[in-house]
């Protein structure tokens, strides 16, 4: 038995695709057959995503602040209905080289990772599942992170807002089964993007140092959950819902 992961004719939107693990997905889904909207806060990136997808053709930008309520609201006056949705916008809590244990942070440092990592998600949901479930038919993948599965130091906060995030995926998916809407999400181990890239690009021993705890020993690429997500978004994934599928080369196991 072959799987066919065909999206043709489906619209998604991917928030932040205008780079990293993003683009890749925005990447994959595209070569699935769909057309991809390319979310960024940053129109550039988007917009070079977008044209390196095909152009309009296959996937256009749309910029957004996707902590934003009111932004949110624009960006869906601008995309239309979707029928898949991958939120993948986050961050965590202070950035690599930053980090902090819990009680040396102050409560104005927890805004930022719980406004994007968890309230994000449920404001760009609440926008575009409606139409989901009025339609009969929609795929909801959300990225989150080991940090909310194992629990890490220096990531209490990054790790209770995926948490969270994946605690309202699993409810969500309890929701809407029934009108043909799965929902799940994706668990990330330690990747090779933004700031940590660039610091290993520097410091090529970083990365055996970091990837010690991985049964696999390195650290995810990009494109890792790429494929991944585009199967939970296609008819493959119709019996799938409400689960939380890891991509860390073993780190944390689950049953």
């Amino acid at each position: 038995m072959s799987v066919d992961i065909d999206l043709s004719g489906r619209r998604a939107l991917v928030t932040g695709g205008g780079n990293g693990v993003g683009t890749e997905i925005c990447a994959a889904l595209v070569r699935a057959g769909a057309f991809v909207w390319v979310n960024d806060i940053y129109e550039d990136r988007a917009a070079a995503v977008a044209a390196d997808l095909g152009g309009d053709v296959h996937a256009r930008p749309v910029k957004a602040d996707v902590t934003s309520p009111l932004k949110i609201t624009r960006m869906r006056e601008a995309t239309g209905p979707v029928d898949i949705l991958v939120n993948n916008a986050g961050i965590p809590t202070s950035g690599f080289g930053d980090l902090k244990l819990f009680v040396d942070t102050h409560p104005e440092d927890w805004e930022d990772a719980m406004r994007l990592n968890l309230g994000a998600v449920l404001h760009v949901t609440h926008a575009y599942v409606g139409a989901m479930v009025e339609q009969g038919w929609g795929r909801i993948v959300t990225i989150v992170s080991d940090a909310g599965r194992r629990g890490e130091r220096f990531q209490a906060i990054y790790g209770a807002a995926k948490a969270g995030a994946m605690g309202f995926v699993r409810g969500l998916a309890a929701e809407v089964g029934a009108h043909g809407v799965t929902a799940n999400c994706v668990s990330l181990g330690t990747m090779r993007t933004g700031a940590l890239e660039d610091a290993l690009g520097s410091n090529p021993e970083l990365e055996k140092k970091l990837a010690r705890p991985y049964t696999i020993p390195r650290l995810g690429r990009p494109d890792d959950p790429a494929l991944l997500v585009a199967l939970l978004c296609s008819e493959a994934g119709a019996w799938i819902t409400g689960q939380v599928y890891p991509v860390d080369g073993g780190y944390a196991s689950t049953l």
